[in-house]
């Protein structure tokens, strides 16, 4: 089986689908010629056409725009925003058109369009380049949101994403793109092709939108994570010597709650961590989630780890990453509780 890194897993997943179905277009700020600004979309154009792979005019409000009013035609449009910080012109399109285009026309019309975006930090992007937005989108009701882990769940999400009749916010950490990052900035980094998720099947296959699963087995305490911070949850647990179990959500909406309460009623104890700041972040959710399902079977209070109330920084982005030594340390507070 061949080993792909996450960005060649996305263009892939992009190219079967493209090759499946006509109506799939795809198109963004400099996807076509240049192939991306992290090369997700290199050697599309010269495959499929410059009508169903183009550059678009640096507009995210008409990129979004462009795609939904495509979709209610037809298409299936998957765009891309350059980062996830550059979004936010498009959000009322997103919010007020694409979220809510089924609902307002009683199912006469549908948005069936995907919406990429790299996000996250431990890049030094600085604050323009590192923001975590998930829970804007997971606040509203008509959008699905994705944060894969790794290439071979990064192909199978989005062709299932390109494939769903409702628009899905496909959201891609970009520090994951060539290989997984344990939050250890000082160490070499291990790429995909050494690490087993990075074998990704050719071809058409899917994975399942809403279903979370267990990257680690464990009886201590559960931990809820997505994207980068799952693997940093791993070198957290180890090297706390706690045997935690690691729910890699996937999908925060559809969310996968017979997972997350299947493993807090049996652990009795929860983290949660992302990278995100804190305040109203998807780790609020969450909590509050286990808190109504789980209450009888907790034996202490839900931990939240998470980025802090500040713009990313750039000359101090490890002190605002939440990495394994802050999900080690709240690892053991919650097995002391």
């Amino acid at each position: 089986m061949a080993r792909r890194t996450m960005i060649e897993a996305i263009r892939d997943a992009m190219a079967v689908s493209m090759e499946r179905d006509d109506d799939v277009v795809v198109f963004g700020e400099d996807v076509g010629y240049f192939g991306g600004v992290f090369r997700c979309t290199q050697g599309l154009q010269p495959r499929f056409g410059k009508h169903r792979c183009f550059d678009a005019p640096i507009s995210e409000l008409g990129i979004v725009g462009a795609a939904i009013g495509m979709a209610a035609y037809g298409l299936k449009p998957c765009v891309e925003i350059q980062f996830a910080d550059y979004m936010y012109p498009a959000y009322d399109q997103l919010v007020s058109e694409a979220a809510r285009i089924r609902y307002r026309s009683a199912g006469q019309f549908t948005a069936p369009i995907v919406v990429r975006m790299p996000t996250g930090g431990g890049i030094f992007g600085g604050q323009t380049h590192s923001q975590s937005p998930e829970a804007l989108f997971t606040h509203v009701a008509g959008l699905k949101t994705v944060v894969p882990s790794n290439p071979y769940d990064a192909k199978g999400l989005l062709i299932a994403a390109i494939e769903d009749p409702d628009p899905v916010i496909f959201l891609e950490p970009k520090r994951l793109y060539n290989g997984p990052f344990d939050g250890h900035h000082d160490r070499p980094v291990t790429p995909w092709s050494k690490h087993e998720l990075g074998e990704v099947p050719d071809g058409h296959y899917t994975v399942p939108l809403g279903k979370a699963v267990i990257r680690r087995e464990g009886s201590d305490v559960t931990v809820l994570a997505y994207g980068t911070i799952v693997h940093v949850a791993e070198a957290a647990a180890a090297e706390a010597g706690i045997d935690a179990e690691i729910i890699d959500l996937r999908t925060l909406l559809p969310l996968d709650m017979e997972a997350i309460t299947a493993s807090v009623r049996k652990t009795g104890r929860c983290v949660v961590a992302h990278e995100a700041t804190l305040t109203s972040g998807f780790g609020a959710e969450l909590a509050a989630l286990v808190q109504e399902n789980c209450f009888y079977h907790l034996e202490a209070p839900i931990i939240r780890v998470a980025g802090w109330d500040t713009p990313y920084p750039h000359a101090q982005e490890w002190a605002y990453f939440p990495g394994p030594e802050r999900v080690g340390r709240a690892l053991r507070q919650a097995m002391e509780s």
